[in-house]
């Protein structure tokens, strides 16, 4: 471990025991081998650090930083990557495994022929607790689109995303002042400091289960989204039409989770194509 690797690949977790190893498998089955993974575990109350521990005996790449305290996803994340060595850092949810055995060879090889590039992301399949697809999407390619929707939605999906550590360190990483919303603030910030890309290929699943955090704190999520898309309205397009549409989301939070249930779906893959 004294030589650091290429990529940090970093994963929080919060009591996922059930899902973890499914999302550990699909790092430790990339052909790109330069890795290290950081598991950052908020205060898990299950048998996640028994899960930990069983991997980390047959994986030494496998690095565990436990907080006895649920502290909220921006400060789990930020205790992974002041920790981090490598040159590039791979986001993996610990219920969203990757797809492509060759998402890490393909983005660290972007990355490295493209230095006017700070992070690059792919595509999701969205599937059901029991792996069953429900739909898919692709995220806005370029750089100019991205730009377009950053406002909008964040446009670069958490699994499947990868960036470099210098340029992190240098926004600050993750504003762990925020509960909620901070991937999208964090893309927002690297934003202003380089170029973002998205392959136009599916790198990553997302387990929708009903108790996603988009989910079950869908008030305080889209609240802080306000008041983050605020932070930037000056340096991205189309603030005025995006606030509209993230107010109307917030609306929409009021109805009973029971009904949202019901439509999250439709609405989520209507927001898809509008936005990406």
């Amino acid at each position: 471990m004294s030589q650091s690797p290429k990529v940090t690949v970093l994963m929080a977790t919060y009591n996922r025991a059930h899902l973890v190893r499914a999302a550990i498998k699909s790092v430790q089955s990339q052909h790109f081998a330069d890795w290290e993974l950081i598991i950052t575990d908020d205060g898990s109350a299950d048998a996640t650090p028994h899960e930990i521990a069983v991997w980390q005996n047959k994986e030494p790449r496998i690095i565990y930083i436990r907080s006895e305290v649920n502290q909220g996803i921006s400060k789990n994340y930020n205790q992974g990557l002041h920790k981090a060595r490598g040159k590039y850092i791979a986001m993996i949810d610990d219920d969203d495994p990757w797809i492509s055995v060759n998402k890490l060879t393909r983005q660290v090889d972007f990355l490295e022929k493209n230095p006017e590039y700070v992070g690059c992301g792919g595509g999701v399949v969205v599937v059901n607790e029991e792996g069953k697809e429900l739909y898919r999407y692709l995220k806005p390619e370029s750089d100019q689109e991205i730009r377009h929707y950053m406002l909008f939605s964040n446009p670069m999906a958490n699994s499947t995303t990868m960036f470099r550590l210098e340029v992190a360190r240098k926004v600050g990483f993750y504003d762990d002042s925020i509960r909620y919303s901070g991937d999208r603030d964090f893309w927002l910030k690297m934003g202003l400091e380089g170029k973002l890309y998205n392959f136009p290929e599916y790198f990553s699943y997302y387990t929708m289960t009903g108790m996603n955090t988009s989910i079950l704190k869908l008030r305080p999520h889209l609240k802080t989204s306000l008041l983050v898309m605020r932070r930037y309205r000056w340096e991205y397009p189309g603030y005025y039409r995006a606030l509209i549409i993230n107010y109307i989301q917030y609306w929409y939070s009021f109805l009973p989770i029971f009904i949202r249930n019901k439509i999250h779906t439709t609405l989520a893959q209507a927001k898809r194509r509008l936005f990406k």
